[in-house]
C-alpha cells in the first residue's frame, strides 16, 4: 500500500477542517470543522499503523480513543451551543465573545472611581 494516497487525502480533510474552523461564524459548522479534523488525525494513524505493520495496532487503538474523546466533545460542544442559542437567540460566534455578564455597578465604560474604591475595601480587609 502506498502511503502517499491515504496521506494526501488526510491532508486535505485537515486543510478544509482548519478553512471550516479558521472562516466560519456559525457555532455548529466550527464543531463540523473540528470533526474533520481528528478524522483527518485518525486516518493518518490507520494509514501509519498498517504501514509500519505494528504487531500491536497501536495506531488503531489509538484511533478508538480519539473517536470516544470526538464523541464526547461533540456532545459537549453541541449541548453549549444549545444553551447559548437558547439564552441569546444566534449561535454565531462573533457575537458569542463576550461571554461575561456584567456585574450590578458596571452600566458602562466609566466606572473607575467604584472599582478603586473596591480595590482599596478589598486591600483594607486582606490586612
Amino acid at each position: 500500500m502506498h502511503l502517499a494516497y491515504p496521506a494526501v487525502l488526510a491532508a486535505l480533510l485537515f486543510s478544509v477542517g482548519l478553512y471550516g474552523v479558521l472562516a466560519r461564524r456559525n457555532a455548529i459548522l466550527v464543531l463540523m470543522s473540528v470533526e474533520l479534523m481528528l478524522n483527518a488525525v485518525n486516518l493518518n494513524l490507520v494509514a501509519f499503523d498498517v504501514w509500519l505493520r505494528d504487531t500491536l495496532h497501536a495506531g488503531q487503538a489509538l484511533t478508538l480513543f480519539v473517536i470516544a474523546v470526538a464523541a464526547a466533545e461533540i456532545g459537549i460542544g453541541l449541548a453549549i451551543v444549545l444553551m447559548v442559542y437558547r439564552n441569546r437567540g444566534s449561535s454565531d460566534v462573533d457575537r458569542l465573545r463576550d461571554t461575561a455578564e456584567t456585574g450590578q455597578g458596571s452600566d458602562g465604560p466609566d466606572h473607575g472611581n467604584d472599582a478603586s474604591a473596591d480595590h482599596e475595601e478589598k486591600a483594607e480587609a486582606t490586612t
